[in-house]
């Protein structure tokens, strides 16, 4: 159905850019965005939780019934089909295996690298086992951390060490060290 006040909301002129998250999980992701997102009055987005909400159940049992790679394709073709402006968006941690992904969240804005040492993240992902992790037979936590690093900073616009700092603290930094004039009149 048509409603007659969207016509009045004329789309912007120029897209506004968006600022993608990315790292392992239990890096943050989700908690520093929320609160960048809030500090710079922008929309948030989990993209996580955009594939729950596809699939209609949690994210460990999708990628438990879908595999590794079938995950990866799904969450790149989600990814990839965003069309947003003015959103702080908290990845998947395994968005960063997939080029079509990562060149999508680059033509949208700035990408950081959440970044937190190994020991933390283990920790973390202890605490929440079910936070849903595309990880295939037989490879460890360690295994991906390290498969995933490189990849994380080959894509990032800026690395935000998380650890040992709290989230308002890296929001802090990262509006300190982000070209916030870059972003235009949007910030």
């Amino acid at each position: 159905m048509h409603h007659p006040s969207f016509d009045r909301i004329a789309p912007p002129s120029k897209a506004a850019p968006c600022i993608s998250l990315i790292g392992m999980a239990g890096v943050g992701k989700s908690t520093i965005g929320m609160l960048l997102a809030r500090e710079l009055d922008w929309a948030f987005v989990d993209s996580d939780h955009l594939i729950e909400a596809l699939y209609g159940t949690r994210l460990q049992t999708i990628t438990d019934e879908l595999g590794k790679e079938v995950f990866l394709d799904v969450e790149d073709g989600v990814v990839s089909s965003l069309r947003l402006q003015r959103t702080v968006i908290a990845t998947g941690g395994s968005v960063v295996y997939r080029e079509r992904c990562m060149r999508r969240l680059q033509e949208m804005g700035p990408i950081i690298y959440l970044d937190a040492p190994l020991e933390i993240i283990e920790e973390r992902i202890a605490r929440n086992p079910q936070r849903g992790l595309a990880i295939a037979p037989g490879q460890s936590i360690a295994d991906i951390f390290y498969e995933r690093e490189a990849l994380y900073r080959k894509y990032c616009s800026l690395r935000c060490a998380t650890h040992p700092y709290t989230p308002a603290q890296c929001v802090r930094w990262i509006l300190a060290h982000m070209d916030v004039e870059a972003l235009g009149e949007t910030a």
